[in-house]
C-alpha cells in the first residue's frame, strides 16, 4: 500500500505517518527502488496499534518507541515487553476509574440542575386562555 492509501486507511496524516517512522514508534518501511513507501500488512498492523495506543489508551510516544525497540530485539524482550503493557494497561485502568468516577459527579449535577428547572416551571403560572 502506498503512503495516501495507508493515511486514508488510519485517518492518519502522511505527514503523521512519516512522523512515526522517522522516531521509531513504527519499524522502518519498505521503499520501492524509487524510494516511494511500500506499506505491508505488517506494516499496516504497527500502525493501527500505534494509533490504538496513542489515541485510545493515551500512552505516551516515549513508551511506544521503548516497546517498538524491544520488539525488533526479539524474543529476549518478550516479558519486559509484557511488563511495559501491564504498566500501561494500569494507568489506563486507573484514568478509565477516576472518569467514571467524575462522569457519575457530572450526572449527579446535571439531575439536580433538572430538579431545580422542574420545580421552577411549576411555580410558573398556567397562562389564561
Amino acid at each position: 500500500m502506498t503512503i495516501a492509501e495507508v493515511s486514508e486507511k488510519f485517518k492518519l496524516s502522511q505527514d503523521t505517518l512519516r512522523y512515526y517512522e522517522r522516531i521509531g514508534l513504527i519499524p522502518p518501511v519498505n521503499r520501492t527502488k524509487n524510494g516511494i513507501r511500500s506499506y505491508t500488512e505488517e506494516d499496516c498492523k504497527w500502525v493501527d496499534f500505534v494509533k490504538c495506543m496513542r489515541q485510545g489508551a493515551g500512552l505516551p510516544v516515549e513508551m511506544l518507541i521503548e516497546y517498538v525497540g524491544l520488539v525488533q530485539q526479539g524474543d529476549d524482550t518478550l516479558q519486559t515487553r509484557k511488563n511495559l503493557l501491564i504498566e500501561q494497561r494500569n494507568r489506563l485502568a486507573d484514568k478509565i476509574e477516576e472518569m467514571t468516577s467524575t462522569l457519575t459527579r457530572l450526572d449527579g449535577k446535571i439531575v439536580g440542575y433538572e430538579q431545580t428547572i422542574l420545580q421552577k416551571e411549576k411555580t410558573l403560572k398556567t397562562p389564561v386562555e
